[in-house]
């Protein structure tokens, strides 16, 4: 893990460069502060587990890792900003909007999802694997992926949500952005086939609604400090999550029977799976 979170921020610290300087030098400072500031890189090394996997060659990897991490950055700048959670702290910092402004935090989620898709234009792809990414990031990150979880997330405030629908929330603001770092994962290889997709899809759909399940779990029993991001912002703002409606200690279960579950899909494929095994567990063994 420590040796490809390196590998993803050596990545991503060189696309976001501007070596002819040739553009704002708040915008890309902006860009870079809320992009290589730490953070798990679950998706990043989800990407290259999947990948490796499957033999892929190592550097193609490197523009699916990079582009799914900049559209996970970009989202969390916009979910931030006052018209959408209006939070002050990520990862243990001032956000974006309050270590610059609203405006340039605007920017600069446009900016990184303009980016990750260029990323995918790699010399390292070929052109069908790049046709099929930007396909996949584009429905996983869009209306029917992560921005329409996250308006069904703003939609659902102060109402009362079923766990049937507070999953499809999930399932989309979320998940939808994890099964797309394994997709393209496998897709990087030439080794790839249908039943080993659907399989890896299974996989991802759980750890992707289990690290959603674990997030609310951590709003509730972990800290400030610990989170890098207000505690209990969730409560505050009244929001549907699975402790509130299934109870903490249910909401603890149901996180581990989704990694289980997870576990399951991995069992019945051919080749190691020994990093995507240990990242599932990861998920829930998470304090932060």
């Amino acid at each position: 893990m420590q040796q490809r979170q390196q590998r993803i921020e050596s990545a991503l610290s060189d696309r976001l460069s501007d070596k002819n300087n040739q553009t704002s030098a708040q915008l890309l400072a902006a860009m870079r502060y809320s992009t290589l500031n730490g953070g798990k890189r679950l998706r990043a090394l989800l990407v290259y587990a999947t990948g490796e996997a499957l033999g892929a060659n190592l550097t193609a990897l490197d523009a699916p890792a990079s582009s799914v991490e900049m559209i996970h950055a970009y989202s969390l700048v916009h979910d931030d900003m006052p018209i959408m959670d209006d939070d002050d702290l990520r990862r243990g910092q001032p956000t974006c909007h309050k270590a610059y402004d609203e405006a340039t935090a605007l920017l600069v989620g446009d900016a990184l999802q303009s980016l990750a898709f260029e990323s995918l234009c790699d010399e390292e792809l070929t052109p069908i694997q790049q046709s099929q990414m930007v396909k996949t990031l584009a429905q996983r990150s869009g209306l029917l992926g992560m921005a329409g979880g996250q308006a069904i997330d703003l939609e659902s405030v102060g109402k009362e949500l079923g766990l049937s629908s507070l999953q499809t929330m999930h399932e989309l603001k979320t998940g939808a952005l994890i099964r797309a770092s394994v997709r393209m994962g496998a897709l990087a290889s030439a080794n790839s086939d249908d039943n080993s997709l659907t399989k890896l899809d299974r996989y991802a759909y759980c750890i992707g609604l289990a690290f959603q399940v674990q997030d609310d779990v951590l709003d509730v029993i972990a800290d400030t400090d610990t989170l890098g991001k207000t505690q209990g912002a969730d409560i505050a703002l009244n929001k549907p999550t699975y402790p509130a409606l299934m109870g903490l200690e249910q909401a603890q279960q149901k996180a581990h029977d989704l990694i289980e579950q997870a576990q399951a899909q991995l069992d019945d494929l051919a080749f190691d799976t020994q990093a995507l095994s240990a990242l599932a567990q990861f998920v829930v063994q998470r304090s932060h």
